[in-house]
């Protein structure tokens, strides 16, 4: 799928999840990230263009954002669902938010450190690339904090904690599955389009080694 179809996707999805959206600021706490990424992806693509791979996961974590913005991540309708099929005690799909949130940053960081370091096929790749995610999820879960000093109970539908005491564990939790998985699962497909990715640097053009 070109590029620009992936952004397109991505753009039609953040206008479907903002219009009638349950509450506005969370949609806009939980999009954040997708309305900063996808101009910078789409202004660096010519001198750092991303992997398939890279592009695909990218584009399915800004769904699974602007959908949890939407609605809210304790009330997204398949969340119920998944709680009221298997009996759970609560709306699930925070917690799928977080495993996506270590299992897509972790192509990424590990695209980033394979085409910009000297780690490219050193054995410290992998785990770096799953520290990296512990500290954004970290990172996060600070800011949700910070959220809740600032907005007391109207953050309550941002934090999702559902009545979890250990919200923030799970959440970290999550996203260190989700990073380990990814590596186990796409480091072999993420290397081949890493292999014969032409990146554009600034300046003379020069043939990185990435992936195809």
């Amino acid at each position: 799928m070109p590029p620009a179809l992936f952004a397109g996707v991505v753009a039609v999805g953040l206008a479907v999840s903002a219009w009638g959206a349950r509450d506005r600021v969370t949609w806009f706490l939980e999009t954040v990230w997708v309305l900063v990424g996808l101009p910078l992806a789409v202004l660096a693509r010519r001198r750092f263009p991303l992997t398939g791979l890279l592009c695909g996961l990218l584009t399915a974590h800004a769904l699974v954002l602007a959908l949890g913005g939407h609605y809210t991540y304790a009330e997204v309708p398949v969340g119920d669902w998944v709680r009221d099929t298997f009996g759970l005690e609560r709306n699930p799909y925070d917690r799928f938010g977080h495993l996506m949130q270590g299992f897509v940053p972790a192509v990424l960081v590990r695209e980033l450190l394979s085409r910009t370091s000297p780690l490219r096929g050193s054995r410290w790749l992998a785990p770096l690339t799953v520290c990296a995610c512990l500290a954004f999820s970290a990172c996060f879960e600070l800011l949700e904090w910070l959220a809740a000093e600032i907005g007391g109970h109207g953050a309550d539908a941002f934090l999702a904690t559902q009545g979890d005491v250990w919200d923030t564990q799970w959440d970290m939790c999550c996203a260190l599955i989700g990073a380990v998985l990814s590596l186990l699962l796409l480091s072999r497909v993420h290397d081949r389009q890493l292999r014969t990715l032409t990146a554009v640097a600034p300046g003379p053009r020069r043939s990185v080694e990435s992936a195809g």
